[in-house]
């Protein structure tokens, strides 16, 4: 192992809204070594996906977080616009042949200051470029001849080229040669390309861009001394954090982009054997609780060579969860307004365990709020969106029945809120659809409920005691029993929120309905 100094970059954190694809890519394709995955450490729902050389070493780290389906963002002005992984020069040839019969967008060989450079886009469309450095690797991984090694260098766009060199030379970086509108920035290890962007558009965050790069640092005592020194500067605010594997700080350079300092230590190793690293999925430690939950919430991969998980291209963006031993039942999950396809399942792996899960994402925008149609008022609804998202609904099904190979027979729907309304109504206009539901502070959002021939379906109806909204649900009970389904309807003591007493009473229904059978 080649000792190198505690200078230059650390990790590069980007986002991506296809974890699998994303995978393929960085393992399969780049042959990086998955070294962690972890999960609620930025978001209380999001998966951070970690890639690197066999053991992790600083500066060889890429890191993504994952936001599926998220919105993609703009690159731009405060950003880092490319990565660059050092690859053996005699190997360029190689990686453009792998590229082509990958399909892998590929412009070049070019030359950069005096590298061989080929211009990759990774699925999101991050620029990732391999050059042909022969730069050591702190812990070789993959095949020697060809493996990445580690990062060469990031490139920064920004409108104020001058003020972020010279707060980039703080990390350890010295004035290199320039090309055109780009001065490279040289540390011991790797470089730093400002790009002078003057007049081009900012940044905006999203998927396909990247949230930060980080510097590295010897130890805390290290990266206090940076934050001193940041406040002496009267820099942008500064943010201390304890990130297990690290301890880091954050702040702006001049330019706007993301600035992390990162300690070396302890590393990634310190949960995880050396030969097992990414392998196990790592939540903080004061959420170990959550850890099931976060299981089933974050979307799940298969690495090359394991079984790979299905997806099939549906019109709604939906989660699949796969538990440990299926029963063959399955639970459609619908969320309620503000909520996503995920944030269901630690409810309904309570209510059955063995249940595979197919969370849906309702396809309705007010202001940013997910829901599954659009609100004229608090209690009046677009009758032609309500019912143009019901027959996509239907489609849906019959796809996701078709695609993953359902038991339509074993299907049980569950929806909260506007998404249990929402199920009324397709239960109202695509009868035969939803057999089995279980419907939690719902109401009829129909101006007319129509006849439906519901007969053979099974409905429970959980209306909380001091819910106000709770008044409407029993003419949507009257309208369900006259229509021909089964309905059990309980009065709970809640208000509009979930509760305790869901939870027993969805599952002592579900238990003794036919979608509690084991297979």
């Amino acid at each position: 192992m080649t000792a190198i100094a505690a200078s230059g970059i650390h990790h590069v954190t980007l986002m991506t809204r296809n974890v699998q694809a994303n995978v393929d890519f960085y393992v399969g394709f780049l042959g990086l070594r998955l070294i962690k995955r972890t999960g609620g450490y930025e978001d209380a729902q999001q998966l951070h996906l970690l890639y690197g050389d066999r053991l992790g070493s600083p500066g060889s780290i890429v890191t993504f977080l994952v936001w599926e389906d998220g919105a993609p963002g703009r690159v731009g002005n405060g950003q880092v616009s490319e990565i660059a992984l050092a690859v053996p020069s005699a190997s360029i040839g190689d990686w453009m042949t792998r590229a082509l019969s990958h399909g892998v967008p590929m412009t070049g060989p070019s030359q950069e200051f005096g590298e061989s450079v080929l211009r990759l886009k990774d699925p999101d469309g991050v620029i990732v470029k391999l050059v042909g450095a022969d730069l050591p690797a702190a812990a070789p991984w993959g095949n020697e001849a060809v493996a990445p090694r580690r990062l060469r260098a990031v490139t920064l766009l920004t409108d104020q080229p001058e003020e972020t060199a010279a707060f980039i030379a703080r990390f350890g970086y010295r004035p290199g040669p320039r090309e055109g509108n780009v001065q490279r920035l040289l540390s011991d290890t790797d470089a730093v390309d400002v790009r002078d962007a003057s007049g081009y558009v900012p940044g905006i965050p999203g998927t396909g861009t990247a949230d930060h790069v980080a510097f590295r640092a010897a130890d805390v005592a290290d990266v206090r001394k940076h934050e001193a020194a940041l406040s002496r500067l009267n820099s942008s605010p500064t943010n201390f954090h304890d990130r297990n594997y690290f301890t880091s700080l954050y702040v702006r350079e001049p330019g706007g982009t993301l600035i992390e300092v990162a300690t070396d230590g302890p590393g990634f190793a310190i949960d995880e054997e050396a030969d097992r690293l990414g392998e196990r999925l790592f939540v903080p430690p004061g959420d170990a609780a959550r850890a099931e939950d976060l299981k089933a919430m974050l979307p799940q991969f298969a690495l090359p060579g394991e079984p790979r998980l299905p997806h099939r291209d549906l019109p709604f963006v939906h989660r699949f969860f796969t538990p440990d031993q299926p029963d063959g039942s399955t639970l459609v999950l619908l969320h309620g307004t503000g909520g996503n396809e995920a944030d269901l399942m630690p409810l309904v792996r309570r209510i059955a365990p063995r249940a595979t899960l197919l969370g849906v994402r309702g396809r309705s925008h007010e202001e940013g709020v997910l829901r599954w149609f659009r609100r004229i008022g608090m209690t009046k609804f677009d009758q032609a969106d309500i019912a143009f998202e019901a027959k996509a609904f239907a489609a849906f099904v019959e796809g996701a029945v078709a695609g993953y190979g359902l038991d339509p027979a074993r299907l049980t729907f569950l929806g909260y809120s506007n998404g249990a309304n929402f199920m009324a109504a397709v239960m109202a206009l695509h009868p035969g659809v939803i057999r089995r539901a279980i419907l939690l502070r719902s109401m009829p959002v129909l101006e007319t409920l129509p006849q439906a021939d519901l007969a053979g379906t099974q409905a429970l109806l959980l209306t909380g005691a001091r819910d106000p909204f709770g008044q409407e649900a029993p003419r949507l009970e009257a309208w369900l029993r006259e229509q021909g389904a089964d309905v059990n309807a309980r009065n709970i003591d809640a208000g509009h929120e979930l509760s305790p007493a869901d939870l027993s009473e969805a599952r002592q229904w579900f238990e003794t309905t036919e979608g509690g059978r084991n297979g």
